[in-house]
This record gives C-alpha cells, sequence and structure tokens, in this order.
C-alpha cells in the first residue's frame, strides 16, 4: 500500500543503498526533521555528525537521492537517503494530505500573485532581487539581451560560467555542480535569446568564447551525474542554432571546429562537427575534411584525429577511406578486421567483407585470443553461401586453439550443420582427453572434457571420467542429470558434497547446502529409504544446531 502512496518502498530503498547503509540508516530515523512532500520530490534536513540536506526524486526513471554529505556527495545513496525514505514509508498515511497541501500553497501562491498590481509586483520582484544573488544575476542578463546590451550580455554570461564562485578548493565538488549546472544552463537560454533577438553573429562568438572555458574547467569538476554535461550541451546546441542563423565564414568554422574538436582539455561539449553541415555549407565541409585529414596526417595515433576523420568519412558514405583508416591500426583480436568487414558489407561489397573477416582469421591465428564474433561473422556468411564444411574447419581451428566448453559446443553445432559430427566428435573429445591426462582442467577446474560429455548428454561416459578427475561443480551437476536413473550413485555424490558444504557459512552458502538435502532427500524416495534420511538429518540438524540461519532456512525449505 505504501508502494502506491509514495512510489517507492523499502526494497528499493535496499536496492539503491546496500545492505550495510541501509541497516545503518535505520539508526538514524529519529535524526530527521523538516520533511516537505511535493509531487515528485521530498526534501528533508538529517542531523548526524554534521546537519544534512537531503532530497529524494522519484517518478518514472525511478527512485534517486542526493544528499550533501561526504558520502553522498561520491554520487553514493547514502544512510541519510535512507532515513528519510524509511521515515517517508512510516508516514505513508500522511504523503496524500501533504501533497495536497503542497498543491494548495501553489494554487494560492498564483492566485494571489495574479491579484498583485503592477506596482506591487515590481516591488515584490525588487525586493528578491536584492535579496537573491543569483536571481539578480539572471534577471540582469535578461534584461541587457532585451535591449541589446550586448558588453553587459558578455559579462553576465561569462560570469554565469565561471566556475571559480564554485570551486571552493580550487575543484567543484558533487554537491555544488547541480548549482553550476543551472548557472550554464542560462547562459545557453541568454544565448538562444539573443539569437532570436537577431544577433545571432554575437551569440555564436560569445557561444565559442563559454565552450572554451567550459573545456577548460571541466576536468576540475565532479560531474557524476552529468548535469554540467547536459547544461554544456546546450551551450552547444545554442551554438549550432546561432551559427545556422548568422552563417559566418564558412573556412572560419571548419578551422573552429577542427581546432575545437582536437582540443584535449574539451571533454564537455562534445562537438558534432555535421551538426554545422548547413551553415558550412560545401566549400566549408570540404575545409573541414582538408584540415581533419591534415590532423591525422600530424598525428596518425590520436583518438580525436582518427575521430573525426572517420565521423566525415562515415557522413559521406566513403568506405574506402574508412576502410584505410582502420586499416593502419588492426587489433590482434581481430576485432578491427570486423569493424572492416561490416563497413563494406553496409556497403554492399560482399565479397570484399568477407576476404577481410577471413584475413582476420589468418593475421589472429597465433593469437591466444580472437574476438568471437569474427569468428561467428565467417561461420555464418559460409552457412548463408553453402560453405557448411569452411564453417567446420573454422569451428574446429578455434577449438584446438581454445579447448574449452564454449568453442564444443560451437564446433558441435557446425559439424551437426555439415552432417559430419561423429567423427568430429571422436577427434574433440580425443583432444579434450589429452588435456585432462596433462591435468588441464577448465574454466572452474574441473577438466572440460567431463563438462563436454555432460553437455551432450553421455552420462555413462561422463560417470567413467569423473573418477578422480571431476571437480565438485562436475560432480553435483552429474548427479543432478543422473539421479533419476542412477539414484543411487547420485545419493553418493549428493553426501558427499554436503559434507564438503558444512563449514561455509552465510545466506549462500546455506542455501546451496539446504539444495543438496533436498536432491538427497529425492534419491531415499527413489531408493525407498526415506527413514535412512530422516535419521541422517536429525543427525545433521543436532551437529550444526547452533546455526539460527541455517536451521531457519532448512525449515523454509521442509528440512
Amino acid at each position: 500500500m505504501a508502494r502506491k502512496v509514495v512510489g517507492f518502498g523499502e526494497d528499493d530503498l535496499r536496492a539503491l543503498a546496500g545492505v550495510r547503509s541501509f541497516e545503518r540508516g535505520l539508526g538514524y530515523l529519529d535524526a530527521v526533521s523538516g520533511l516537505e512532500v511535493g509531487e515528485r520530490s521530498i526534501t528533508a534536513v538529517v542531523r548526524g555528525t554534521d546537519v544534512y540536506e537531503v532530497e529524494l526524486t522519484f517518478g518514472g526513471d525511478g527512485l534517486s537521492g542526493r544528499c550533501d554529505c561526504p558520502y553522498g556527495q561520491e554520487a553514493n545513496f547514502c544512510k541519510h537517503c535512507v532515513a528519510v525514505g524509511l521515515t517517508v514509508l512510516r508516514r505513508a498515511k500522511t504523503i496524500p494530505h501533504q501533497r495536497a497541501a503542497a498543491r494548495a500553497r501553489s494554487s494560492g501562491l498564483e492566485a494571489w500573485l495574479s491579484a498583485l498590481s503592477r506596482d506591487e509586483l515590481l516591488a515584490l520582484v525588487r525586493e528578491q532581487v536584492a535579496e537573491d544573488r543569483e536571481l539578480r544575476r539572471r534577471l540582469e542578463l535578461r534584461a541587457a539581451a532585451a535591449r541589446s546590451d550586448l558588453s553587459t550580455v558578455r559579462d553576465r554570461i561569462i560570469a554565469l560560467i565561471d566556475p571559480r564562485p564554485f570551486a571552493r578548493y580550487g575543484y567543484i565538488e558533487y554537491a555544488d555542480a547541480s548549482g553550476y549546472a543551472r548557472q550554464v544552463a542560462e547562459a545557453a537560454s541568454a544565448l538562444r535569446a539573443l539569437t532570436a533577438d537577431g544577433q545571432a553573429t554575437q551569440a555564436a562568438g560569445l557561444a565559442e568564447e563559454a565552450i572554451r572555458v567550459l573545456g577548460k574547467a571541466y576536468r576540475e569538476i565532479d560531474d557524476s551525474d552529468g548535469v554540467v554535461g547536459e547544461a554544456a550541451a546546450a551551450v552547444a546546441e545554442a551554438h549550432v542554432e546561432a551559427c545556422g542563423v548568422a552563417r559566418p565564414d564558412p573556412d572560419r568554422l571548419a578551422e573552429w571546429l577542427v581546432g575545437t574538436v582536437l582540443d584535449d582539455r574539451d571533454d564537455v561539449t562534445d562537438l558534432d562537427p555535421l551538426d554545422y553541415a548547413d551553415a558550412l555549407g560545401p566549400s566549408g565541409l570540404a575545409r573541414l575534411r582538408r584540415l581533419a585529414a591534415e590532423a591525422l596526417g600530424r598525428r596518425p595515433s590520436g583518438w580525436a584525429e582518427r575521430y573525426l576523420v572517420e565521423r566525415l568519412a562515415k557522413a559521406e558514405g566513403d568506405v574506402d577511406t574508412l576502410v584505410a583508416l582502420h586499416a593502419q591500426d588492426l587489433d590482434p583480436s581481430g576485432a578491427t578486421h570486423l569493424l572492416i568487414a561490416e563497413e563494406l558489407e553496409a556497403a554492399g561489397r560482399a565479397g570484399e567483407a568477407l576476404a577481410w573477416a577471413e584475413r582476420g582469421l589468418r593475421d589472429c591465428a597465433a593469437e591466444t585470443y580472437i574476438d568471437g564474433r569474427l569468428v561467428d561473422h565467417v561461420c555464418v556468411r559460409y552457412a548463408e553461401t553453402g560453405r557448411a564444411a569452411d564453417a567446420v574447419t573454422v569451428r574446429r581451428d578455434r577449438f584446438r586453439a581454445e579447448r574449452s566448453l564454449a568453442a564444443y559446443r560451437q564446433l558441435r553445432s557446425a559439424a551437426r550443420a555439415a552432417d559430419c559430427w561423429e567423427s568430429e566428435r571422436a577427434a574433440a573429445l580425443a583432444a579434450l582427453d589429452e588435456d585432462a591426462r596433462r591435468e588441464r582442467g577448465g574454466r572452474y577446474g574441473g577438466p572440460v572434457l567431463i563438462d563436454a560429455l555432460l553437455d551432450d548428454g553421455d552420462l555413462d561416459a561422463a560417470w567413467r571420467e569423473a573418477a578422480d578427475r571431476a571437480d565438485d561443480r562436475q560432480w553435483e551437476r552429474l548427479a543432478d542429470m543422473s539421479r533419476e536413473i542412477r539414484p543411487a550413485e547420485a545419493l553418493g555424490v549428493y553426501l558427499r558434497l554436503v559434507e564438503r558444504s558444512k563449514e561455509p557459512t552465510g545466506d549462500r552458502a546455506y542455501e546451496h547446502l539446504a539444495g543438496l538435502l533436498l536432491a538427497a532427500r529425492d534419491c531415499h524416495r527413489a531408493l525407498g529409504t526415506e527413514d535412512a534420511f530422516t535419521v541422517y538429518l536429525g543427525g545433521l540438524r543436532t551437529e550444526l544446531g547452533r546455526r539460527r540461519k541455517l536451521m531457519s532456512i532448512l525449515d523454509r525449505h521442509g528440512l
């Protein structure tokens, strides 16, 4: 019921905070005060080591929380957020009334403002401007823009994006990032207003200055929530809009774009030169391409340079340039070969695409790791073109190199499609048997041979190979798969695993132990020896009776 009223429940708080912070939050319920409820947010004060302000918001994106405690400033859902959330849930019955009261206050304020005369409103605004520095700066900016006072507008915009007032220690901390972001967003609004008022050229110039300042400042901001990045993106959008109206010199705009995109300090605006295609026109785009190519020539390994050339080539459908670009730096895993193949295939050049993918397999054949997507790509193309035997060859080569269960499964799938699994399986199992004899285990310790036999459902062979080779995981799976047809052998496995599972503690270990006991009980039932299980279980409960949590879990499972 509480979930429907407030939009979240205890499970949401526990999931966001983690067990430790959730439990610590329980100790702060008496420290919560000043609870204010809105439509989609709740604010409160929590008294801990200091007095902390907490805000919970909830809606379509789920529940989130902010707190200005040190842990909360690192973008964590802290114990103070938990305390506020739990307080709200315990007062769930009063929440609808508080929301209704908040709406009534808002409606009353709107009615009162509407009833004020012009002089009364002016007096009220002047009073607020005198008391609220941030409001005064915003209104000064709007006033300057309205009267085309560009000098003042520039000063106000630069003041809004100046990070220094928020950088108390030379760095904008998480708690101050949202305040700074609001000012940056206000600057973006002012730039758009300038463009709308016929001052697009001036707006473009100011936006470039703002982008420069933001790029320089961003590395010294804890923008864990991305709020500053969003506001900076709004500034970049205002610049695009201004350029679209002002139509600046295309060569000069191309030079500015390349310089900004390649500036290592600009990590915030994420400019896309193609957003400026209309403003650049054919000559500007040509200049942009030349500058990008020259920059890549000077620094072939530069990430930004490669991105710029790749972005322009993709936009123009210049596949050959893309292939040449990627071919300069081929990843030893084959990932780049695959990328080239996908670009060529998308361009309708399937033959060249497959040739690049096959080259990737050859170039990377000696590598320990090959991107599995490349192997899949080649095998799928072989299957589509009736080359099933070639697909088997590829899968066989990869299996010989990897000797994993996944590679065995892929070989099996390809060989069945080519109707040659019987012979391939014999060779594959022989290779895995050799590995097992050399004590070359699988991912979890036991031989891959046993995993392969189990995956094939060849239980008789799996039982033969398991002796002195299988690990506990494999023994348990073998018993699970065999208990209906070999209950006695499976029971022996389960009882042995129970003995090994007595020492570990914790919920997960106890649940696993309970699962083993349930399986053992099923075996006893199949054998008609349930009384023996009852005696065994009684002895086990006596032996481990001091573990209350284990006893509770056994009770829950009917053990």
